[in-house]
């Protein structure tokens, strides 16, 4: 936007009028303070005329806020922001009042707080004078802040094996922030200064308000989309828990975890931390310290190169004096020296050798061979075929001795064999055969009787 400037001089002969000499001036009709020129009101006049129509309007009143942009200075006050979805109140509570307070103070808590509403003189700025404040609850920034942030935790988005390294020498580096206030120019400035070299490629998205997340968003995957830049740097400079809200929206946390360039988070002050920084790859105190941390100072480089190119020299003319030694030596040696005489020693050898290879293979077919004569000697002397033979000699001698101790030789001897009716031995002549058949075996053939008579043996007959 062009803003047409032009300057006003107040003794300007074209903007004031002179009376006449025969026109006396009017003299002022008397008026209400501030109401012309004459009777202007100065600035303490007028601050103070607003503090005594805002002490008699509001004379104690209560109002619901969220705490933000505190701070706690040696001097025991206390000094804080009261703010709703749409509006900020500054908020003081003196010594002797916060002596008094039962709970601590931070940064998005909800409270109720009581106390007349005055005027800042020295600023021109109205505030409430607390006198007595209850807690309210969690504020609804910190509240979506800390429920946001345990959600992504829990999914493993702050996890420190997902960060990936930055690339050591990036030569494009892409950057998301306000294209107005001092965060591009400090950040190109570093950049300057350390590593001249490096480009970079900004992308302008609004850091605040309404409708800044999802130019954040777009901005991170249109880097995504062209992959030319090594590196995407988020930033903006400090400001309270809703200034930097977009920086905690879930849609920009995603987008920088899913981005697959590697990402920094340089957002607000070393004290403030988003959710932004906890899913990024790394997180910069500030903008200016994610322009040191993403390039390294060329005058140190230089420095490391020279240190270098000295380990470099030393250890390459250290190794040539190594060589150049090495190589006197080896140029003094018996081998240089007298090459011929060594290649006869070698010829030498290698006969002496062919000889003892020849010896121990000579050696060594005599030694195979009269193992061999030895085996053939053991089995000679346990050839299976006499072993037959005599076990052939043994059997038919064991079935001679079978055959005369045998029931058929002692039938042929004139014994006979007799079987009852059920073909069992009889033994003994029990009564109770009589009348029964039997069955008389002999030498050649049987006979079939009938017990007649059966006669217990007496005891003093012998066989």
């Amino acid at each position: 936007m062009a803003l047409d400037l032009f300057s006003f001089d107040p003794d300007d002969d074209e903007n004031t009028s002179s009376p006449t000499a025969s026109t006396p001036a009017p003299a002022p009709a008397e008026s209400a303070p501030g109401a012309t020129a004459e009777n202007a009101y100065s600035i303490s006049d007028l601050t103070r005329s607003i503090r005594d129509v805002l002490e008699s309007t509001f004379d104690e009143v209560w109002v619901a806020g969220e705490i933000s942009n505190f701070r706690s200075p040696g001097s025991g006050h206390l000094y804080f922001t009261l703010k709703d979805a749409s509006a900020t109140l500054s908020a003081v509570m003196f010594r002797g009042d916060a002596s008094r307070l039962s709970f601590p103070l931070k940064d998005g808590l909800a409270v109720l707080a009581r106390g007349p509403i005055t005027v800042y003189e020295a600023r021109g700025q109205y505030q409430i004078r607390v006198v007595e404040m209850r807690p309210r609850g969690q504020g609804s920034l910190q509240e979506k802040f800390e429920a946001l942030k345990r959600k992504l935790d829990a999914e493993g988005l702050f996890d420190t094996d997902r960060k990936r390294e930055l690339p050591v020498f990036p030569q494009l580096i892409g950057i998301v922030t306000s294209l107005q206030g001092a965060v591009l120019q400090d950040f190109t400035k570093i950049l300057k200064r350390r590593a001249p070299g490096i480009r970079i490629h900004v992308r302008g998205v609004r850091v605040q308000g309404e409708g800044a997340a999802p130019e954040i968003v777009e901005a991170i995957e249109a880097f995504n989309r062209d992959r030319e830049v090594e590196v995407v740097v988020v930033a903006r400079g400090g400001g309270s828990l809703e200034d930097l809200w977009p920086f905690n929206e879930e849609i920009v946390a995603r987008a920088i975890a899913a981005s697959a360039i590697p990402t920094i988070s340089a957002v607000g002050h070393e004290t403030d931390f988003t959710i932004a920084d906890f899913v990024a790859d790394l997180r910069a105190p500030t903008p200016s310290a994610a322009a040191e941390l993403v390039s390294r100072e060329w005058d140190e480089w230089r420095e490391e190169i020279a240190a270098l190119a000295q380990r470099l020299e030393r250890a390459t003319r250290h190794s040539l004096v190594e060589r150049r030694s090495q190589w006197e030596r080896l140029a003094q040696s018996y081998v240089f020296r007298e090459p011929r005489r060594v290649v006869e020693q070698m010829q030498q050898r290698v006969d002496d050798l062919t000889e003892l290879l020849r010896d121990r293979l000579r050696r060594n077919v005599e030694d195979r061979r009269h193992h061999l004569e030895k085996l053939l000697l053991r089995w000679t002397a346990v050839d299976p075929r006499d072993v037959i033979v005599r076990r052939r000699e043994q059997l038919t001698q064991w079935e001679a001795r079978l055959r005369a101790l045998g029931p058929t030789a002692t039938l042929q001897r004139g014994y006979a064999l007799v079987l009852d009716d059920k073909g069992r031995i009889i033994r003994d002549a029990n009564p109770k055969l009589v009348g029964k058949d039997a069955s008389v075996r002999l030498a050649r053939g049987s006979l079939s009787v009938k017990v007649l008579e059966a006669s217990p043996p007496n005891p003093d007959q012998r066989v």
